[in-house]
């Protein structure tokens, strides 16, 4: 039914889609965990704050297993690179999230205040720590990552883990931190009262505008001073997958916003982006809190689409070989594979949807005091 090249877009669609689920999922419950020191200064406050995000942690963490279940299936090279090559990196990010199912379980089983706080800041390092790496990870996406491929299409991973933090990688990580932050203060004030919503509301005051500052200076970094890849040789989108068989070119400062004037709609994402964090610090102004969520989770869809749109179609930059890069078009499996796995996935990711539909639609409510206190033994 679909062609090699028009199945790859499709499956750079729909990996593209699963990304921006998961950011914006996982993102609000990172940062509901990050907060909870900071907005909880009583064990009861601190209950509040954590069954706010009780019901839903454990399905929101499954997008990244299903994000990383896609790209091995469908880009075996870009999952062989990056999982590989950046070892240390995803070992930590998996090290932080031991913190969650850990400090959800085993914080309620002592009364002891110590026991308690410490799980506490063991889940505000599981909220806080992973955005910060995977921020980090998008910066080097975008810088390039030294990586090449010999004549067996093997790929060699040349780096350090000390070299993934650079200014701007680093910087991107404060600004995934502060997204998270930013989304998770929005959802406490929509699902809690009281002092927690008030802290929640002055949390969105502050984080707000740093974030769209932070937003706008990657804009400003990577439009103005970055280098880009540009194709000059390929066999084109429906030849079979060898990163070998084209040649690439590095294009001077300035080429990202060259890539987006000469694909004008591509504006559409960086203003959505933008618009969306902007419209959501305002709205969240005038307690409009149910549409100040939805504004956030738009503009965090802009800021992903943003950076697709300004790769697109590479998926792993290669820093010290371009011709090694990565690209929708020379790093996917199989046109037989893409096919089986499309029609899988459109038969179970609805079915995915519409269950996680069901699971928000009953458990939502506004998390009190009163009802911690009534379901002491049976909430975290």
């Amino acid at each position: 039914m679909f062609d090699y090249e028009t199945i790859r877009l499709i499956w750079w669609i729909l990996v593209g889609t699963v990304a921006i689920v998961f950011t914006i999922t996982e993102g609000f419950d990172f940062g509901v965990s990050a907060l909870l020191p900071f907005l909880g200064r009583t064990d009861s406050e601190r209950r509040v704050i954590i069954n706010s995000i009780g019901a839903v942690w454990e399905g929101n963490q499954v997008w990244l297993i299903l994000l990383g279940g896609a790209i091995f299936a469908v880009w075996p090279p870009v999952y062989a690179t990056l999982f590989s090559g950046l070892y240390a990196a995803m070992l930590l990010v998996l090290f932080a999230l031991f913190f969650r199912p850990v400090g959800f379980d085993y914080r309620s089983k002592l009364t002891c205040p110590a026991w308690r706080n410490a799980w506490d800041w063991g889940l505000f390092a599981g909220g806080a720590l992973p955005p910060i790496l995977l921020g980090v990870l998008v910066g080097n996406l975008v810088i390039g990552l030294p990586f090449h491929l010999d004549g067996e299409l093997r790929s060699f991973y040349t780096g350090s883990f000390w070299a993934l933090l650079n200014p701007f990688a680093l910087f991107c990580g404060v600004t995934g931190l502060l997204l998270t932050l930013f989304q998770g203060a929005i959802f406490l004030k929509l699902r809690t009262d009281g002092v927690v919503q008030a802290r929640a509301h002055h949390a969105i005051a502050i984080l707000g505008p740093v974030l769209v500052l932070f937003v706008g200076i990657i804009a400003f970094w990577v439009l103005s001073g970055m280098e880009r890849p540009e194709i000059t040789q390929s066999l084109g989108g429906g030849a079979p997958s060898n990163p070998l068989t084209k040649t690439v070119v590095v294009s001077p400062a300035g080429a990202w916003l060259t890539h987006f004037s000469s694909h004008p709609w591509m504006w559409i994402a960086p203003v959505l982006g933008i618009s969306g964090l902007l419209g959501a610090w305002a709205v969240a102004k005038s307690h409009v809190t149910w549409l100040a969520f939805v504004l956030a989770s738009l503009g965090i869809a802009g800021v992903l689409l943003s950076l697709g749109f300004g790769l697109f179609p590479f998926l792993l930059i290669s820093s010290t070989d371009p011709n090694s890069s990565l690209t929708l078009w020379d790093a996917t499996s199989s046109h037989l594979t893409l096919l089986w796995a499309f029609w899988i996935t459109l038969v179970f990711l609805p079915i995915v949807l519409l269950y996680t539909r069901w699971v928000y639609s009953v458990i939502w409510g506004t998390v009190t005091e009163a009802k911690i206190a009534a379901g002491q033994h049976t909430l975290y």
